[in-house]
């Protein structure tokens, strides 16, 4: 397809008059169209198209388009009937009241065109710059960031039904590029095993008939495989996602051992986070928080928290459930410093926080301000809490509270990567001590052994978690809390809980258009003088009688 128009075309006098008739008060499309215009201008988008061809849909215009998709929750279908039939959108996007519009599957087409093009964010960053130009985004001082859980578009499967279901979508494909090939050698159960989806049919439930179950899958898919990567195989067919899948999942849940095939034992599993939901979305993982548990991904959101200003997004961040908080800490302040958004006080959580990134944010000109998890050990409710030990790190000494001093001290690498220093205390000093027990723990321990952090991270962690005693440090702490009421205005009125797609990186635009969508929304709040909503009390709470 050609460009002949690359943003917004001119609104028709007609279409114009009656919008005004029929919403006098206005409408969010049409403040769109007439406050921020020029972030649909099309420019960034028009070397997605080629100049030749038949005419193509603005690129501006279908920026708009999913923007107010996403602002009301619409599918594709949906999108395409209000561009034909409503008088606010067809204002906003400078139609003819006649207008027929378009077919829903140029807005899947625009969505390609942006993640091919690399290009997904680029309504996100330009409605910044203009809030950036009107001098509504300040980011030089406080942001914030949360997560929130994203359901994916897949049914989550267990490992029985995962090798099942792989096995069966690998012959689907493979039935639509090949059939004769395939039909040749398949045995006639195999329709019967693998013609419906396995979750619809009933899984063996006793543990010997799954293993004789999960055995007849094992050999069906490697008999398969073989025959896929044997010389007269078509080449076409091994190409396809689904065989990929296929391989991958056997690999994970399967090990060949003289020539048979076996299932794996739960302790020769690779890791959770290596290991799919479902072959449908080989992005998806398995995560949990407060205590429930989902498959898909998460979602960072990173935003501005300054009185005087509306409160916009600064960052999106899309991982798989499985991705730790505290994995993302640094890359958003990279991200946010590559773009010129780098915050002075950074609020988080205490899943963001841990020493690395304490002093990793120092090193940005950044404070990282979190609660520093706290020590949980049973030697932490009495006095023998590490942070009692007194560390001399010239001489690598470290003196218990009762005055025993070890020089026993082993640079290691934990479970985690992080290198940590392993503190050692003599048989010979901790025995005779009338306090081993409370300082060891255990009923069997016969001394204490300690791990510390190296000196500046050891340091840094001391001082967050002396700070946030502090009335001072709550205080300021208290800002993060709107982040909250971020998290559940994405999730309530802009449907982010759940993916509209498979994969990382659809899943990934979908936050990218819902922050501009979110960015957009208040910034029509803001300019319109629409004051902000307090923090909801319910009514039994009202009840509490003040301190």
């Amino acid at each position: 397809m050609s460009l002949r128009l690359v943003g917004l075309g001119e609104i028709p006098a007609e279409t114009a008059r009656v919008a005004r008739v029929v919403c006098p008060r206005g409408a969010f499309a049409m403040r769109l169209r007439e406050e921020f215009a020029e972030v649909f201008s099309g420019e960034a988008f028009a070397d997605l198209y080629s100049e030749r061809g038949r005419p193509a849909v603005a690129p501006g215009a279908l920026a708009l388009v999913t923007v107010l998709q996403f602002v009301e929750g619409l599918s594709d279908r949906q999108a395409a009937d209000a561009v034909r039939t409503r008088i606010d959108w067809k204002y906003a996007i400078g139609l003819e009241l006649t207008d027929a519009g378009f077919d829903y599957s140029v807005l899947c087409e625009f969505r390609s065109r942006l993640l091919e093009g690399e290009k997904a964010g680029e309504v996100f960053d330009l409605v910044l710059m203009l809030a950036r130009d009107r001098g509504l985004l300040k980011t030089a001082g406080r942001q914030r960031t949360d997560s929130a859980k994203v359901l994916g578009a897949i049914t989550g499967l267990n490992r029985l039904a995962l090798v099942g279901e792989s096995l069966r979508a690998a012959l689907n494909a493979i039935a639509a590029v090949a059939p004769d090939w395939l039909a040749a050698r398949v045995d006639l159960e195999w329709f019967d095993r693998y013609g419906h989806r396995v979750e619809e049919t009933r899984l063996p439930r006793s543990k010997e008939k799954q293993r004789a179950w999960t055995a007849q899958v094992g050999a069906d898919g490697m008999r398969l495989m073989t025959a896929l990567f044997a010389p007269d195989a078509p080449r076409e067919v091994r190409a396809l996602g689904p065989v990929e899948v296929l391989r991958q999942v056997w690999v994970k849940n399967y090990q060949v051992s003289e020539g048979e095939v076996h299932w794996r034992e739960d302790k020769n599993l690779p890791p959770g986070r290596l290991q799919p939901c479902s072959p449908y979305d080989l992005h998806a993982r398995r995560g949990a928080k407060a205590g429930s548990g989902w498959a898909g991904y998460l979602v960072q959101l990173t935003e501005t928290c300054e009185p005087d200003v509306p409160n916009l997004i600064t960052h999106v961040a899309t991982t798989d459930a499985s991705v730790n908080d505290s994995k993302m800490t640094q890359a958003i302040q990279a991200d946010l410093a590559a773009r010129d958004m780098l915050p002075a006080v950074h609020l988080a959580d205490g899943n963001y926080i841990d020493a690395g990134n304490i002093l990793a944010a120092q090193r940005m000109g950044v404070e990282l301000l979190g609660p520093a998890q706290r020590n949980t050990t049973v030697q932490a409710r009495g006095r023998f809490a590490t942070d009692a030990f007194t560390v001399d790190w010239d001489r690598r000494q470290v003196t218990c509270p009762n005055g025993i001093t070890t020089d026993q001290w082993y640079p290691r690498t934990d479970s985690k990567g992080i290198e940590v220093v392993r503190v050692r205390f003599r048989h010979t000093e901790c025995r005779p001590c009338p306090d081993l027990r409370s300082c060891v723990g255990s009923t069997t321990g016969q001394r204490r052994e300690i791990t510390l952090r190296h000196h500046d991270e050891h340091q840094a962690i001391r001082q967050n978690r002396a700070a946030q005693e502090t009335r001072e440090w709550r205080n300021r702490y208290r800002q993060r809390n709107g982040i909250e009421a971020t998290v559940s205005q994405g999730v309530r009125a802009f449907g982010m809980r759940r993916s509209r797609y498979r994969g990382q990186p659809k899943t990934h635009f979908q936050h990218l258009f819902t922050a501009a969508a979110m960015n957009l929304a208040r910034l029509d709040a803001w300019t319109s003088g629409t004051p902000r909503i307090g923090t909801r009390i319910s009514r039994f709470e009202t009840l509490k009688p003040a301190a």
